[in-house]
This record gives structure tokens, sequence and C-alpha cells, in this order.
């Protein structure tokens, strides 16, 4: 049967909000990051992460939610997100971003690939099919770089283990929007 209408748009606009929050990180993280090298492919990667949020914004109106329409994760997701966002080393955003949140994130895409109908949700399985594929290309790129550049390969294992440890524990990052309040009972 496939998720609901309801659910979809719900997820999608989730997965916007999140493509905005890692575009936020990225472009926030450039005028402070010494590495030149990591400042271009952070660049880069704000241009990507744009582009989705984009593309999940306008399928969140064509699942009947306003155009460009975002939702906020749940509280535990969100925390994951914010901690990688507030920090300073290079080396830790680099594995933080690329090692535990972006694969991570596209784990979660691909299940919603696994839940979806395929016919019925067509459109939405094309964006995450390219959304999925910028990933692997950013990872590839961030792997790339840190062969080049070793020294940003040098970071807290046990930072990224945490991470990786609190994110597996969240079951679902999709919070259903609550629905409208009513302020006063009808007599």
């Amino acid at each position: 049967m496939g998720l609901s209408v309801k659910v979809r748009g719900q997820s999608i606009a989730t997965f916007r909000f999140v493509e905005v929050h890692l575009m936020e990180t990225l472009a926030a993280w450039i005028p402070t990051t010494p590495e030149m090298e990591a400042k271009l492919l952070f660049g880069e990667h704000v241009w990507d992460c744009a582009e989705h949020a984009d593309w999940f914004g306008k399928r969140t109106h064509e699942l009947r939610l306003p155009l460009h329409h975002s939702l906020r994760p749940g509280e535990r997701y969100l925390a994951i997100l914010n901690c990688v966002a507030a920090v300073t080393d290079t080396t830790e955003r680099i594995a933080g971003f690329y090692e535990v949140v972006l694969p991570r994130f596209g784990g979660r895409l691909r299940s919603y690939l696994a839940e979806t109908d395929r016919l019925m949700d067509a459109p939405t399985v094309r964006i995450i099919e390219r959304v999925l594929s910028d990933h692997d290309r950013m990872i590839r790129q961030s792997s790339e770089l840190i062969a080049e550049l070793p020294a940003l390969g040098r970071r807290d294992d046990g930072f990224v283990r945490e991470l990786a440890t609190q994110d597996a524990a969240i079951d679902a990052i999709i919070a259903a929007e609550a629905g409208p309040a009513c302020s006063e009972a009808r007599p």
C-alpha cells in the first residue's frame, strides 16, 4: 500500500528541514575554517544541500503542503544536527558531517524508499535517488580531500563514535505535525 500522502508530506518536509540545516551549517563553517581546501569543499556542498532543499520544498507543495514547507525533526535528531553545527575543529567538522550525518541521513532516505510505493510516489523517489547520488559524491570528495591532506583526517574517534551511537539510538526523525488546535470548545 505504501505511505499515506500525509506521512509522505511530513517526511519530505522533514528532509527539507535537514537539508536546509546542513546547508546553513556548511555556510557558517566556511568563514571560520582556516584550511582553504576544506572551505572549498564546504562551499561546493552548500550548493548541493541548497538544491536538495529546493527539490524537497517543491515536492511538499505537490503533497498538499505549502511550497517549501519545512518540518522540524524530532528533538533528539535536531540535537545531533546542532551538535555537529557547533563543532569548531575542522577535522571533527569533516568527520561528523561526512562520516556520520550524511551517511546516516542517507540511510534514512533509503528507508523511506523501501517503505513508499515507488509508483505512486515516483517524483519523490527520483528526488531522493538524486540526493543520495549527490551525498555519495560529497562523501567521496571528503575522503579524497583527506587522502590528499591526511592531517584533515586526524580527528577524535571518540567524538565520531559517540555521535554515531546517539544517531543510531534514534528510530525515526519525523516528528508529526500537530493539527489545528481548538481555542475553545463550542457549546
